[in-house]
């Protein structure tokens, strides 16, 4: 299947990106944006229902929303669009289209970047991961859609929900639940940082304004938790040692 119209639901920090994305690497798609903060103009922005009535259908919006905003756009969809899911969290959002989006053909994914990375890296999106688990759509589409992706650079990984979500746990949840304490805290960067430091503050700059879905990952991955119970317990150990 060619795509040849791709509506994005959304268009925060992330719904920006993909459109800029696609306008780069493809820009024989016609875009067709759906935003609560613009009136459709017949353009750039669209009507709920014009934007779903797309070949593919991508849904930018915060995983809290996910449920609710796929219930008002499947209505609308035509029986061959191809719903894209971009949360961060995978194990959520798949159980939700299993159970609410019947036949309609969709695709889970988690692009592991976001405009602060995109653009720290001026637009070079070489090893980039997406991560891709479950599909409803035909193989031949998805090899297609894939071999596309891999060609512009990124990097696709194929995984589990489940295995997406633990290893999220262990690294992007981990290094916002870090950055959100030392942004709070106050830290910032100094005259003489050490290259590591830079490191550090690089992470925590690029996560510290996603409060947002800081909380939503946390409640919506059933193996955060566990990464909280295991930083406290590592924490108090190492202070321990301190106080030794």
């Amino acid at each position: 299947m060619k795509l040849k119209t791709v509506g994005i639901i959304g268009h925060g920090a992330f719904g920006g990106l993909v459109e800029a994305l696609l306008r780069r690497f493809a820009p024989s798609v016609g875009v067709r944006v759906y935003s609560s903060r613009h009136a459709p103009d017949g353009e750039r922005f669209h009507s709920l229902e014009e934007a779903s009535q797309s070949d593919a259908v991508v849904l930018a919006v915060p995983i809290s929303a996910f449920e609710p905003v796929l219930e008002k756009v499947l209505p609308h969809m035509r029986a061959d669009t191809i719903l894209v899911d971009v949360a961060t969290v995978k194990m959520h959002t798949t159980e939700v289209l299993k159970r609410r989006a019947g036949s309609q053909p969709y695709i889970a994914t988690h692009p592991m970047w976001g405009p602060e990375s995109y653009e720290k890296k001026v637009g070079d999106v070489s090893g980039f991961r997406i991560v891709v688990t479950e599909s409803t759509i035909p193989e031949p589409t998805k090899v297609e859609l894939l071999s596309f992706l891999r060609d512009v650079g990124f990097d696709v990984v194929e995984m589990t929900s489940e295995q997406h979500d633990k290893h999220l746990a262990e690294s992007l949840f981990l290094t916002h639940f870090i950055g959100q304490i030392v942004a709070r805290a106050g830290f910032d960067r100094t005259e003489i940082d050490t290259v590591s430091f830079g490191y550090l503050m690089d992470a925590v700059e690029s996560v510290k304004h996603d409060a947002q879905l800081f909380a939503d990952v946390f409640a919506c991955n059933p193996y955060c938790a566990e990464i909280l119970q295991r930083f406290g317990k590592s924490e108090e150990e190492v202070r321990h040692l301190l106080e030794k």
